[in-house]
């Protein structure tokens, strides 16, 4: 077997998946003396989670740099071979939800996945996925003031820009990250349906 048939797919896939398993909102929070976040508020390593313990500039830090990594990862991809963004995207976004060195115990994805909706923007020259879900997200958060509700929406979204565009193949894609995201946010979503969910600036 050539292995040059699987070594540039499998390269962009690890690539992906080192990107996008590291833990900058855990890493911040430690290096800021916030603490371990895995044992503050949801226990969540993204930025909503590192804005409980009231770094707001670090909060912002981490969710720039959890975007950049989705970014970085389809642009990897894609340098490493042709066509091979969607692997470099894969392999951020599990590496984002399960990093192997953390447990496979890692965030909810929504900061990541915009960064791989950038970057497919960046391909495609196209801005239409990245401004669909950027737009949602924040339009959404801030109407309900509720972090998780806002993330679930705008991932949501993403297939339905995808198919917009024309892009089918990226359809599928999106829609499996989208249900990747619910599926994170099961607890979420339970505290929705019972008005328990907290908002943001509310002690949540």
């Amino acid at each position: 077997m050539d292995t040059a048939l699987w070594l540039s797919p499998a390269a962009a896939l690890l690539a992906g998946y080192l990107l996008g398993s590291i833990p900058f909102g855990l890493l911040l929070a430690r290096l800021t003396g916030a603490g371990d976040l895995r044992e503050i508020g949801s226990g969540n390593i993204g930025a909503t989670n590192v804005l409980r313990t009231g770094r707001k500039g670090i909060a912002a830090l981490t969710l720039l740099l959890d975007v950049g990594k989705g970014v970085a990862a389809v642009l990897l991809g894609e340098a490493i071979g042709p066509g091979l963004c969607a692997l470099g995207a894969v392999g951020a976004f599990f590496g984002h939800l399960y990093p192997a060195w953390l447990g496979f115990r890692g965030g909810k994805g929504v900061a990541t996945l915009l960064g791989i909706a950038i970057g497919f923007s960046v391909l495609d020259g196209n801005p239409l996925y990245a401004v669909v879900f950027a737009g949602i997200w924040i339009g959404m958060t801030a109407l309900t003031r509720i972090s998780s509700l806002g993330g679930m929406t705008a991932a949501m979204s993403l297939p339905v820009a995808a198919a917009a565009a024309g892009r089918f193949d990226l359809v599928v894609l999106f829609l499996a990250f989208a249900l990747l995201v619910l599926w994170k946010h099961g607890a979420n979503i339970g505290r929705l349906l019972a008005g328990t969910e907290p908002r943001i600036g509310r002690g949540g």
